[in-house]
C-alpha cells in the first residue's frame, strides 16, 4: 500500500486490487459488505497511522475512488475550533464524502459508518460450462489458482455447471479468452444462464466455487 501525507489532516493511500486479495478480502465483499469494507478499512488506517503518524480523532471525512487496478482513499480530519464547533469542508466536494466519528480517538463508532466503498462502473462477461462429475473441475482449479474468477457451482438436472465470471478491471480481452480456453478444455460450454441456476438449480458453492473444489476435493 502506497502513503502520501498530504497535510497535518490529511493523508491519501492507495491500495491495489491485489494487495486487498492478499489481505483476505474479496473485491465484492468490500463493495457489498459493510462489515468487510469497515474491517478492511481500519486495517488500512492502522497502517496509515503507523507509517504516516496519521491520528484518527474526531470527525473524518473519507474520498474513495475506483481505479483500475486498485482504490485511492483520500483522509482528513475535520478542523474544529476552539469551542469544539466543526470547520466544515469545501463544498465542491460535499457530495463525495462520507463522513464518520468517533468520541474515543481509538475505537470507531461503526454505528456513524456508511459503506466506505462503491462499486465502480464494471462490465463483466459470463459464461457457464457444464460436466457429470466434480472432480472434473480439479485441473482446472489447480492451473487458475492464482487468477481472480468469480466461480460458482450448481447442481441441476442430474448435470453439475461451473458458472464464471470476469470484469474489465481485473481481466483484459485476451485474459478472458486465455482463461475461458483453459476451462473448455476440459468442460463443454452451456447457454444457462446463472439466473436459471440460481432459481432452479442446487447450490453447492455460491461463490469461490474453483477453491472450494480444490479445498474439499483435491
Amino acid at each position: 500500500m502506497e502513503i502520501e501525507r498530504i497535510n497535518d489532516n490529511t493523508v491519501k493511500f492507495y491500495i491495489s486490487y491485489l494487495d486487498v486479495e492478499e489481505r483476505g478480502f474479496s473485491r465484492d465483499e468490500i463493495w457489498f459488505n459493510r462489515d468487510k469494507s469497515e474491517e478492511l478499512f481500519w486495517e488500512m488506517m492502522d497502517e496509515v497511522n503507523e507509517e504516516a503518524d496519521f491520528i484518527m480523532e474526531g470527525p473524518l471525512w473519507i474520498q474513495v475512488q475506483a481505479m483500475d487496478k486498485g482504490l485511492e482513499v483520500t483522509v482528513t480530519r475535520a478542523q474544529l475550533t476552539k469551542d469544539g464547533q466543526k470547520i466544515d469542508m469545501p463544498d465542491d466536494i460535499e457530495e463525495r464524502r462520507k463522513m464518520f466519528s468517533s468520541d474515543d480517538a481509538n475505537t470507531a463508532d461503526f454505528d456513524e459508518f456508511e459503506p466506505v466503498f462503491d462499486e465502480p462502473d464494471v462490465k463483466k462477461l459470463e459464461f457457464t460450462f457444464a460436466f457429470n462429475e466434480v472432480d472434473e473441475l480439479l485441473p482446472i482449479a489447480r492451473r487458475l489458482m492464482y487468477v481472480p474468477i468469480e466461480s460458482a457451482l450448481y447442481h441441476f438436472e442430474n448435470k453439475y455447471y461451473l458458472h464464471v465470471s470476469f470484469d474489465d478491471l481485473l481481466h483484459s480481452e485476451d485474459d478472458v479468452k486465455d482463461n475461458t480456453s483453459i476451462i473448455s478444455e476440459y468442460l463443454q460450454s452451456s447457454p444457462l444462464t446463472i439466473h436459471r441456476l440460481e432459481e432452479y438449480g442446487k447450490e453447492i458453492f455460491k461463490q469461490d466455487a474453483l477453491s472450494n473444489v480444490l479445498y474439499y476435493f483435491g
